[in-house]
């Protein structure tokens, strides 16, 4: 807690050269820390030192979330300068930043290519993949190194997610952010998209962006598979249980009425609502009177 705090306030102090329109708000530095945005790695990249703060006891280091955010707003200016989006580019061949690059293309409408950059895409004119945009921003300097290398072959300015032993060479704006992190990522790049929007305008700044930072954030195939099992064993049983309980319909209680129905209609049944001995007298009229003779009882003359 002492080191969030400590961070929290050498970063508010680090945005007075930002416009105050710029400045971000205590909440997005929350995010960006609750993400791990500012966690590094055990290794340093020589041209990554001016963006590490310090290095913690066990060799991590940890990266200045001022100049992050710094960056990120310089980054998003130089994007919204381009007029049309489609010339921009974003790439991760990082499994962690497919789904975030995806998205970011999907809202501010740039081109993508998430997973294996095919080599040649921006040098050789004969494939079909060729493309020519005005603007690269790769997840990983290092695992986009080819995309990085061709496009100081056609002049092509970069803008990277670098960590603290990520490699500067050819990257012209690096926004010092944790690359290796799911989270980090998807939050690095819906940051970087709402920003984005509200320089063209297509967002307010004093209202939140509708679009939830969970869309940017990676999937495990299995976990999705397994919450879609889960949901499905739940269904399966709902209808098990459903199936299982008596249902009463018309027909069948219909069925359930019949002895009801036929024990009323028995002439017995009649007689106890006249009273036990006119039911009795009137379901066995020989047995009326019980000293008689045999004459007035006609059914023991067959005996």
């Amino acid at each position: 807690v002492q080191h969030t705090a400590q961070q929290t306030t050498l970063t508010m102090s680090a945005f007075a050269n930002l416009l105050p329109v710029l400045q971000p708000k205590e909440e997005d530095i929350q995010m960006m820390l609750s993400a791990d945005v500012h966690i590094g790695t055990r290794n340093s990249d020589n041209q990554m030192k001016e963006y590490i703060w310090r290095r913690r006891n066990d060799g991590i280091h940890i990266l200045n979330i001022g100049k992050t955010w710094e960056k990120l707003m310089l980054a998003a200016r130089v994007i919204a300068a381009i007029e049309n989006p489609e010339d921009v580019i974003a790439i991760s061949a990082r499994p962690y930043g497919m789904r975030a690059v995806l998205k970011y293309a999907h809202y501010t409408g740039a081109q993508c290519i998430s997973g294996r950059y095919t080599p040649g895409t921006f040098t050789n004119q004969i494939t079909k993949q060729f493309r020519e945009p005005r603007l690269l921003i790769v997840t990983d300097p290092r695992t986009d190194s080819q995309s990085v290398k061709e496009s100081s072959y056609v002049g092509l300015p970069v803008i990277a997610l670098c960590d603290s032993d990520s490699p500067l060479q050819y990257v012209d704006i690096a926004i010092p952010a944790n690359n290796k992190g799911k989270l980090s990522i998807g939050l690095m790049y819906w940051m970087l998209a709402r920003e984005v929007l509200r320089l063209r305008g297509t967002v307010s700044r004093h209202s939140d962006w509708e679009v939830p930072v969970d869309l940017f954030f990676y999937r495990d195939p299995e976990e999705l598979k397994k919450a879609e099992e889960d949901k499905a064993a739940a269904a399966l049983l709902a209808e098990e249980e459903a199936a299982a309980a008596p249902v009463y319909e018309a027909e069948g209680a219909a069925e359930l009425l019949e002895p009801v129905l036929d024990d009323a209609a028995a002439p017995v049944a009649t007689g106890f609502e006249g009273g036990f001995e006119e039911g009795a007298a009137a379901a066995a009229p020989g047995a009326a009177d019980w000293g008689g003779d045999d004459a007035a009882a006609p059914a023991a003359a067959g005996w």
